[in-house]
């Protein structure tokens, strides 16, 4: 089997590349599909005003009229002119009427109708000259400028089509011209395909991530776990070892005569036996916690009765340490209901806690008071403190801080687990605040209502 170290980061570089591929494959589609429907919408432009032009071709009868006047006025002037009077899709229509043909074309082929310009240019009427815009829009003088100087960085959204309305070799042709927006219909069209993009694309980043996230969560849990399985073999085995001797001493016969020592020796396979099986139980407890089968007996309890008896059975780790406990227990009302058994094992886990992490010398405060709806724990020491990044995973399941210097300190990593476990159990609330090298300080929440 590969080990996980190994096979990590072959992983994260094969998605990584896989991630950057896909990505570029979605940018070059997105390029490729606006190219194809920027085509799509010049043909369609080019359909809209051939249909125009058939329809004012199929719905005029006159749009050409042959008239012969002998006296034409022209300016103020009168010219004798025996020439073709000329009327065009200009002269019989009028530019509302221009615009809903347009407009109905373009909804035919669905296109935007809100943003487009059009003029028509042609002969001006009775002479046949030409006058450049017959009908034209509001905006299509500036938009026909600006396409005509070749501007496009101004006008890039929009297209211009034009076509003859009336080819014929004797007269100027009048043309349509149609100014429309195209950057709204590619947007129309292409928004709901980017869109799906983005969304898959989002979604495949973030399964990455979760991925990533999963697999070094794994790789520091098969850490702890080595870490576990060695403390628990080394803590297992000194009590083993331990008991192993003193039966051999027994088994001696000096020593099988002598009862005080057969009694001291049976005395120290006891403690060891103790030992391991408060051992076997905090990990059998761990087993519970993980399993949300925790098993709350909810009584009466005097908060402070707890913590006078608790910090009684640690005098003699307390001597060890030059310690001593400040208490100020200054709770006006301090019952609660809780579990007797798992919240001593609370009070005595923080407290062996501030024993363990020490240096001598120590110091520990044990605080209590009321609010209005709630009882406070305050638990302080002076001991050898904790990093920020300490106390964002201390209440990990068998996560040991680094102790620097201090050595020798024996436990699974379970301790502060249970304690957040329980907290939480009963409803309450812990907060950990800490400097290094100055100490730290647990601060315990549990409602009174």
């Amino acid at each position: 089997m590969i080990p996980l170290k190994r096979i990590f980061p072959v992983i994260v570089g094969l998605i990584t590349v896989s991630l950057f591929g896909i990505i570029y494959i979605q940018v070059n589609w997105i390029k490729n599909a606006i190219v194809i429907k920027n085509k799509q919408l010049d043909q369609r432009a080019v359909e809209v005003v051939d249909e125009v032009r058939k329809y004012f071709l199929s719905h005029r009868s006159n749009s050409i009229q042959l008239k012969f006047n002998n006296q034409v006025p022209i300016n103020g002037l009168t010219f004798d002119m025996h020439r073709p009077v000329y009327q065009g899709v200009a002269d019989l229509f009028s530019p509302q009427d221009i615009q809903k043909v347009i407009v109905n074309s373009l909804k035919q082929h669905r296109l935007d109708t809100s943003h487009f310009e059009f003029a028509i240019s042609g002969p001006a009427p009775l002479s046949g000259f030409v006058s450049m815009w017959r009908i034209q829009t509001k905006d299509f003088q500036r938009l026909f400028n600006l396409l005509n100087q070749d501007s496009l960085n101004h006008v890039k959204d929009y297209k211009m089509v034009f076509i003859p309305l009336d080819p014929q070799p004797t007269a100027t042709p009048e043309q349509l011209f149609l100014i429309m927006s195209t950057q709204d219909e590619i947007v129309k069209q292409l928004t709901m395909m980017i869109i799906g993009g983005v969304c898959f694309t989002l979604i495949i980043i973030t399964a990455f991530a979760l991925t990533i996230r999963t697999m070094l969560n794994q790789k520091k849990l098969s850490e702890i776990k080595s870490d576990f399985i060695n403390n628990m073999t080394h803590e297992l085995k000194t009590p083993l070892a331990t008991i192993s001797l003193a039966i051999d001493a027994i088994g001696n016969e000096k020593v099988m005569d002598n009862k005080d020592k057969i009694r001291y020796f049976s005395g120290i396979i006891k403690e060891e036996n103790k030992r391991m099986n408060k051992q076997v139980e905090s990990i059998l407890q761990s087993a519970l916690l993980e399993k949300d089968e925790i098993g709350l007996k909810l009584q009466a309890m005097d908060v402070h009765a707890v913590i006078q008896n608790t910090t009684d059975n640690l005098q003699l780790q307390l001597a060890s340490k030059n310690g001593v406990v400040d208490l100020q227990l200054d709770a006006i009302n301090p019952v609660i209901m809780a579990d007797d058994v798992h919240f001593s094992n609370v009070i005595f886990n923080l407290l062996d806690n501030a024993i363990k992490y020490s240096k001598d010398n120590l110091e520990v405060g044990i605080q209590t008071y009321n609010t209005r709806k709630s009882l406070f724990i305050v638990i302080s020491d002076n001991g050898i403190g904790m990093s920020r990044d300490t106390i964002s995973r201390i209440f990990e399941k068998f996560y040991r801080a680094h102790t620097g210097n201090v050595h020798n300190v024996k436990g699974f990593g379970l301790g502060l687990s249970y304690v957040k476990a329980i907290v939480d159990a009963h409803h309450g609330k812990i907060k950990v605040e800490s400097v290094v090298g100055k100490g730290s300080k647990f601060t315990l929440e549990f409602p009174q209502e």
